[in-house]
């Protein structure tokens, strides 16, 4: 299984010295996959066996898995004896390797929980972005001497992310404007906070947290 092509082999018979061999290459196109099944159902195939290259296999096995028993093998597994090797030997030996049981399968969860998986990949990459931007803003502010992490546990919270957008839209943060933007627990430490925001931030550092802040 490649991005562009499909190297299919199918072996039919009952003795080694009497098998029936056909080799076709497929594109990797929709229309072309279900040809693919097709000739497969044409040839009375009832398994098959396929390398889990990559992320192609995965059209290829969501197209033909409600038809056919399908063995997705490790490539490392089933690699080939060395020398002069073609995708159209490969797929033989691929077949070969199946015909006598010597692939083992690897496991493919049922849809529900690989849609699931998908999920929750993508969840975890976008946190793994915010935190990134977090971070990327946190730098910003300590080089610019903004010291509000000190006095505030979490900067991205309710007072802090209302601080960060004054910041932001005015290039500072008065007295005033932390009486309007803090609550709660911070009250207290208006002054504090005031002191904090007191830095050497410049127009530059203003630009980066913005884009962060939007990305975010």
């Amino acid at each position: 299984v490649h991005s562009e092509t499909i190297v299919a082999c199918v072996i039919k018979g009952n003795r080694e010295d009497d098998l029936y061999t056909e080799i076709e290459t497929f594109p990797t196109l929709t229309k072309d996959l279900f040809r693919l099944l097709k000739w497969l159902e044409g040839h009375e195939v009832t398994h098959i066996a396929m390398e889990s290259t990559g992320v192609y296999w995965k059209p290829v096995f969501n197209i033909l898995e409600d038809f056919f028993d399908i063995t997705l093998a490790n490539a490392q597994r089933i690699k080939n004896v060395p020398g002069r090797k073609t995708d159209v030997s490969d797929a033989e030996w691929i077949a070969k390797l199946l015909r006598h049981g010597l692939i083992e399968k690897s496991f493919v969860p049922p849809v529900d929980i690989r849609e699931l998986r998908d999920l929750t990949r993508l969840r975890k990459k976008w946190i793994s972005h915010l935190v990134s931007e977090k971070n990327r803003i946190q730098k910003v502010l300590e080089s610019s001497n903004v010291k509000l992490s000190t006095v505030i546990s979490d900067v991205f919270g309710v007072s802090g992310r209302k601080l960060l957008n004054r910041l932001i839209e005015q290039g500072y943060v008065d007295e005033v404007d932390v009486e309007k933007d803090i609550h709660g627990k911070l009250i207290p430490k208006k002054q504090r906070i005031t002191d904090s925001l007191f830095g050497t931030i410049n127009e530059h550092q203003i630009f980066l947290i913005r884009q962060s802040w939007q990305h975010i």
